[in-house]
């Protein structure tokens, strides 16, 4: 098998310095070439025929975002990674690359940390996400089975069962690669009356989060926020967990309330997915409705086995709908899903469940 091909962009000679010590460190993986902007690396890719670009989320000449749509218009069989930075500016320009066509990212350490540091930094972070990436331009989908191997084969998922048993009280959401496209999608779509609060985990970093609730607040009849500490969860809002904490809920008397802390991450995740499923079983029992969305890994599995322990549903995004399917594709092989959906259908899905069991019924028309 022919290594993975690389092709690094970036204005800064230290990070591309780092970028190739980094990559010379996972098996597999060639660097191709580089390019200080994204004008040169627009001229350099039919030349060098990259797997995967790297792209710097802040550059001279031609910005990252001209450079990826240039680069999805005219290849889009590159996986294209963004090189992000923990600024407010580049946090956002992120977000919107995400949107654009990005397939992940990565957060640039800062070049005033020692350079093997720096070059540590990359080498794990980027070697999980290149794999994966390549693979699915390999295959043409994602294959995530090495990820789930321990796991039962697909065959063995039962049938879901189509009609809820029990009244739904609160949705939970986990995702993470691929997830702030996928949530816009979803939540973008629910109406102003929807009658239960939205709690999610989105694998992301500080800043990140706080941002990516105000983007879908822009695109979202309900009220969508990052969460805070001691906030009561009402009908009809989202609240995302704040990166770098878990987000769990707590009954205090007749209201049910947000926590946030910074225990040991779960599954190398801090917020976790399971962390979130956990309580939610544990404060509201059989009326969770549970969704597993796009994502790297494994996260959420266990939260999923709580749920379904305590008589709650569980939906899974489908494999080909979704950027990377660990995450869904983890609770569907254990055979504990009630239904696996597509990103498409899951809203629709949604709504059916959420008012199931409700005096007042809804007409689902155009949802």
């Amino acid at each position: 098998m022919s290594n993975k091909r690389i092709l690094i962009v970036d204005d800064s000679i230290v990070i591309r310095r780092a970028l190739r010590n980094a990559l010379s460190r996972i098996p597999g993986l060639e660097v191709a070439g580089s390019a200080p902007n994204g004008q040169i690396a627009l001229m350099k890719i039919p030349l060098l025929h990259p797997d995967v670009v790297i792209l710097d989320i802040e550059m001279p000449e031609m910005d990252s975002l001209q450079t990826l749509t240039a680069i999805r218009n005219d290849s889009p069989e590159i996986a294209v990674i963004m090189l992000s930075v923990s600024t407010e500016q580049g946090v956002a320009a992120t977000l919107e690359a995400l949107s654009l066509g990005a397939k992940d990212y990565v957060t640039k350490p800062e070049i005033t940390t020692f350079f093997d540091d720096v070059v540590q930094t990359l080498s794990g972070e980027l070697a999980a996400k290149i794999d994966l990436f390549c693979v699915e331009i390999r295959d043409g989908q994602v294959d995530s089975n090495s990820q789930l191997a321990a796991l039962p084969s697909l065959q063995t998922v039962p049938t879901a069962a189509n009609s809820p048993g029990t009244r739904v009280d609160v949705l939970a959401i986990g995702a993470s690669t691929g997830g702030p496209n996928a949530l816009t999608d979803l939540l973008s779509g629910f109406p102003v009356d929807f009658p239960v609060p939205i709690l999610i985990v989105q694998h992301m970093p500080s800043l990140f989060t706080k941002l990516l609730a105000e983007r879908l607040a822009v695109h979202c009849k309900i009220r969508v926020v990052e969460a805070r500490p001691h906030q009561s969860i009402v009908q009809g809002g989202a609240w995302i967990a704040p990166g770098g904490f878990h987000m769990t809920v707590e009954r205090d008397h007749e209201t049910i309330q947000i926590r946030t802390q910074q225990d040991h991450p779960e599954n190398s995740c801090r917020p976790s997915v399971d962390v979130l499923f956990r309580s939610v079983a544990k404060v509201y029992g059989p009326h969770v409705l549970a969704v597993m969305m796009t994502g790297m890994g494994q996260d959420g599995l266990c939260g999923c086995q709580k749920i379904r322990a305590v008589g709650g549903q569980v939906l899974a995004q489908d494999k080909a709908s979704s950027v990377v399917w660990g995450m869904p594709g983890a609770v569907v092989r254990a055979g504990i899903v009630d239904q696996v959906v597509s990103l498409h259908d899951l809203r629709t899905e949604i709504i059916k469940r959420v008012w199931s069991h409700r005096s007042e019924k809804r007409v689902l028309i155009g949802s």
